[in-house]
């Protein structure tokens, strides 16, 4: 790597992430957070406590979904910097750019342009506003990245030494989130194909697939449920919201299109660079036609629908990039790039619990890296690509990155003010306040001493007490209205002209239950918190 890349992909870094240190804890940061301090307490007992995350108490076994690395990880932060958000987002700045460095390193043996890959991957809006969080994510695409990098590096050199690296790398990757096991298959296909036999290399497999044996194994003696295939149940199980089971598998690949597109923006931008005339158009109408089925089904505006059917040709372009390197191609690392990319996509589409940014944040560095060999196959920089037909884009791509990194961190904030207001106006001597929903509000309201309602044994104490609900917020149930005496409201501006988590614009960046966007701009209405006074019924 030389010098000079580093030195320039290091302070992009910076200059993206360092504002985003003082960023509330939002959506399931709360989750590692307090698994974290739990480790710090009982280091073999990650997830030995109860939370109130849905209608009542259960085990946090029971609740997470994601291994424990990150949190092992977070709990050692909290250990040295403190359990600020500046020092936790300090500590995660460390991930973000592993996993932009490694990209580099990976781009520099498959492009003679390892910086352009680099500096997609960051200027992505999925990277960079997933690397503003305390989440597993961009860690274990940092992990991702640098097992395939030592795994390729080991069977170019012929070094069993990397391959064994590459194995510990896949164990941690998998160990930070589950999807990291998809490495196993991935890298056994790409060995093949590069090797054309089965050889020695294939028992460093192994050595993933007995870390999350033991794994499985370590957390059933503790829980009395294996977490792996606990995870792999709850994934399953869900699936994207759609109005009839006959439109399920039509939404679930259209929204992971729009995801893929939306969140790997480059593909998009760098579309009338990279593509000739007519495939654009083409394109263009495939995705305005495949936008035009969300008409008939949700009555959003026409802003969210072109909005729409732009994210789509930005999906059907990143296919499209791991197809024609593919097929210009026709080798191992052609492959890799492909299985890569088609892989995630379908995941993230059609296994998971639902379509979201943080699950097709594993394919954003392949995208880049795909960019990068396109641009280098029509000339590079010294053929017909001037350097400002790939500044332009990537320019774009990235003030839309720090956009919405900016809207996602201003939502995050208004929860932590809200239970600062909480605090300041509806506290009253001998009365109980108490709370609704979740995510970074539960996290804020907790800290400040607030329990969270239980659904199950809900009852009211005494006439008065206060019981707050926040907007946009998941699994918030109603109150009974035979316990409700009055209600108010107050309200948070959050409007910064886009939004990454609004039923009303289509925007569900963490879960496509919000719509089919992994963000969207216009008019941002205020959150309004709804305040209400109880009585015994």
């Amino acid at each position: 790597m030389k010098t000079r890349d580093r030195l320039i992909l290091t302070v992009l870094v910076l200059v993206c992430l360092v504002p985003f240190f003082g960023k509330a804890f939002h959506i399931d940061d709360p989750l590692f957070v307090w698994t974290g301090k739990q480790i710090a307490h009982d280091p073999w007992n990650p997830y030995g406590f109860a939370v109130t995350w849905y209608a009542t108490p259960q085990p946090m076994f029971d609740v997470t979904k994601n291994p424990p690395l990150a949190s092992y990880y977070i709990a050692g932060a909290g250990a040295l910097f403190g359990w600020s958000e500046a020092g936790l987002h300090a500590a995660f700045l460390l991930p973000a750019l592993a996993a932009i460095l490694a990209t580099y390193s990976l781009a520099s043996g498959l492009t003679r342009l390892p910086l352009l890959a680099a500096m997609a991957t960051l200027a992505a809006p999925g990277f960079l506003v997933s690397s503003t969080s305390v989440m597993c994510d961009t860690m274990m695409a940092a992990f991702w990245v640098l097992a395939i990098l030592c795994w390729r590096d080991g069977l170019e050199r012929k070094r069993p030494a990397l391959l064994a690296v590459s194995g510990l790398l896949m164990a941690i990757c998998a160990l930070t989130k589950y999807f990291g096991i998809a490495l196993i298959p991935l890298l056994l296909v790409y060995s093949v194909l590069r090797q054309r036999r089965v050889g020695s290399w294939l028992v460093y497999l192994l050595l993933p697939v007995a870390a999350m044996a033991g794994y499985e194994l370590w957390t059933k003696s503790i829980y009395g449920v294996g977490l792996l295939a606990s995870a792999a149940d709850y994934s399953v199980a869900g699936g994207s919201a759609s109005p009839t089971k006959l439109l399920a598998g039509l939404y679930k690949a259209l929204a992971g299109l729009s995801f893929a597109g939306g969140c790997a923006l480059p593909a998009l931008t760098f579309a009338p660079v990279l593509w000739r005339r007519r495939f654009r158009v083409v394109g263009a109408i495939a995705a305005g036609l495949a936008s035009c089925c969300w008409v008939w089904v949700h009555s959003y505006s026409m802003a969210t629908h072109v909005t729409l059917a732009l994210f789509i040709a930005g999906g059907f372009g990143a296919v499209a990039l791991a197809v024609s390197d593919w097929r210009r191609n026709k080798d191992a690392d052609s492959a890799l790039l492909l299985a890569w990319v088609l892989g995630t996509l379908v995941f993230a589409s059609f296994v998971n619990w639902s379509v979201n940014a943080r699950s097709v944040l594993p394919m954003i560095p392949a995208v880049g890296i795909l960019l990068a060999r396109r641009v280098e196959a029509m000339g590079g920089l010294a053929g017909r690509l001037p350097m400002a037909a790939l500044a332009l884009p990537l320019v774009l791509s990235g003030a839309v990155s720090l956009w919405v990194a900016c809207a996602d961190a201003t939502e995050a904030n208004a929860a932590r003010t809200a239970a600062r207001y909480v605090r300041d106006h509806f506290v009253t001597s001998g009365l109980q306040v108490s709370f609704a929903g979740h995510w970074g509000f539960q996290y804020y309201m907790q800290a400040l001493g607030f329990k969270p309602v239980d659904f199950w044994e809900f009852t009211v104490e005494r006439d008065g007490d206060v019981v707050v609900i926040p907007p946009n917020n998941s699994n918030v149930t109603p109150i009974p209205s035979q316990m409700v005496a009055s209600q108010e409201t107050f309200a948070v501006p959050t409007n910064t002209g886009a939004t990454t988590m609004s039923l009303v614009s289509g925007a569900g960046f963490y879960s496509d239950i919000w719509g089919p966007l992994p963000y969207a701009f216009g008019p941002v209405p205020s959150g309004v918190y709804t305040v209400v006074r109880l009585k015994r019924p």
